[in-house]
């Protein structure tokens, strides 16, 4: 395990942080402050840990999702239902500067762990709350997953073709959404906290000083509602309910995705008006290029059906290479639909130094996605992968006071 050192630590190195819970929205969350220098450490069961351990493409039995979702991550073991387990778990958690969590609500509660619980004793807690449905509501106590978010969001509504069924994106996008909804919660409530009189000095009563902390409710569906642009003045004013558009951007013209005579598949952005005019003359449709209701937005919308038909029809006589070569030299925004393959010859993304090689224990080299955003003078890290079941639990428990002869009897009671 790499140690951070005061010239590399990151922007978070000193800030404490305990994950409780499992799969994406909360533990993403977790991982990003992990990836920035905070001290995370994830609780897992005993029994097998987080099941996203188990998740797509294995190696050794460990899903490599795990390596990127864990990586930073102090990880031990708490068995959450058993007294002596939530004591720890207590103890962890007051000495956190956040606690994450992602259970369903009233979990933490019935554990003593809830927020109430924290602040009676820390007025410093910070907790991020990850949920389905948030904290309240007459939804609150439904199971949750980012799929059901997607829906109730909205996203799934308008993805996909007008004469199809909604589809999903392909990854976990509303979990993620949640996820980064749940960091920005987290450093506004870190910051208030702060300017509010710092961290708790371990005290209570006259003696306790304390800054106000916090509970920040992020709602899966609430995080996908966020992203929904106008959708909700574009209903109440004008009684416009967006509709799917396939690969087009609704009410933008043109911009959408295009068919290449060779079978591949191109976005093309010509939605600027100076730029909508050099895409018509790059296509050799100066007639379009030269048109006046043409030159505006508002004028183009009516004509979409035009527009993207005679963009299609140019390319369906060219290949993606020359496609993107006669375009580029138009300075029209256009570009690829990349799998992994072409994202790990590109030379952007190899630029911007975009994958880190790194190794598992056994030796085996492996890439991982590199860590954003790019910060100039204190830049994310990554110092180990995901780690193994319990691998910092007699480090973990240690530092909170027990011996060796303790930690052992926890493991015969399977308390870790």
């Amino acid at each position: 395990m790499t140690n951070l050192t005061a010239k590399n630590a990151g922007p978070l190195a000193g800030i404490k942080v305990l994950e409780l819970g499992t799969l994406i929205a909360g533990p993403f969350c977790s991982r990003m402050l992990a990836e920035f220098g905070a001290e995370v450490i994830k609780v897992e069961s005993p029994d097998g840990g987080d099941p996203l351990r188990q998740w797509r493409v294995l190696k050794d039995g460990t899903s490599l999702w795990w390596s990127v979702q864990a990586r930073n991550k102090k990880c031990i073991t708490l068995n959450m239902k058993s007294p002596q387990g939530q004591a720890i778990a207590r103890q962890l958690a007051l000495d956190a500067d956040i606690i994450i969590e992602n259970y369903r609500p009233g979990v933490l509660e019935k554990w003593q762990l809830g927020y109430d619980d924290l602040k009676a004793i820390n007025p410093a807690a910070i907790m991020v709350r990850l949920s389905g449905y948030g904290q309240t509501g007459p939804m609150k106590d439904m199971p949750g997953f980012g799929a059901i978010a997607e829906s109730m969001g909205g996203l799934r509504y308008v993805s996909g073709h007008p004469d199809r069924p909604p589809v999903r994106v392909g990854i976990s996008i509303g979990d993620s959404v949640a996820a980064m909804h749940g960091v920005i919660g987290a450093m506004m409530a870190l910051r208030h906290r702060d300017v509010t009189g710092g961290r708790w000095n371990g005290k209570q009563g006259a003696e306790c000083a304390a800054g106000q902390g916090q509970m920040v409710d992020v709602a899966l569906y609430e995080s996908v509602f966020n992203l929904m642009e106008s959708l909700v003045p574009e209903f109440d004013h004008a009684g416009v309910v967006r509709e799917r558009t396939g690969g087009a951007l609704p009410g933008i013209v043109p911009s959408n995705t295009y068919t290449t005579g060779d079978g591949e598949n191109i976005v093309i952005a010509g939605n600027g008006d100076a730029i909508f005019h050099r895409l018509m003359l790059a296509i050799g449709r100066e007639d379009m290029a030269n048109d006046q209701q043409l030159a505006r937005n508002d004028g183009r919308v009516p004509r979409t059906a035009e527009i993207d038909a005679a963009i299609q029809t140019w390319c369906s006589t060219q290949d993606i290479d020359t496609a993107l070569q006669i375009l580029a030299l138009a300075d029209v925004p256009v570009g690829k639909i990349y799998s992994v393959r072409d994202m790990m010859d590109d030379p952007q993304f190899v630029a911007r130094q975009m994958f880190e090689q790194h190794a598992f224990a056994d030796g085996t080299p492996v890439k991982l996605p590199a860590i954003s955003p790019k910060l100039s003078v204190t830049p994310g890290q990554t110092l180990w992968l995901g780690p193994k079941l319990g691998q910092h639990n007699a480090e973990v428990l240690q530092s909170l006071g027990y011996s060796q002869a303790e930690i052992e009897q926890m493991q015969r009671d399977k308390t870790i």
